[in-house]
């Protein structure tokens, strides 16, 4: 990649992220606290999963030493 520049290299990079999460992780909505919750006490099925959580969920997650991380998703119309 050396000579191209910068900001297509990240906004390449950033694509092909975007596309790994949205294809490898299922969608559950505002469930999300709950099935995160679920998967790491072990009583749900280990899997890959996206949703929303407001900024207090997710804090709580993180104090309960749930691994979780925060991605912007554009919406599907914003995608090209």
């Amino acid at each position: 990649m050396e000579g191209k520049d910068p900001f297509a290299i990240a906004q390449m990079l950033y694509s092909r992220m975007l596309d790994e999460l949205l294809t490898k992780t299922e969608d559950v909505g505002r469930n999300f606290p709950n099935e995160a919750r679920n998967i790491f006490y072990k009583r749900a099925d280990d899997r890959a999963i996206r949703g929303q959580a407001t900024q207090e969920e997710h804090d709580e997650l993180v104090d309960e030493g749930i691994p979780v991380a925060r991605f912007p998703i554009p919406p599907k119309s914003g995608l090209n």
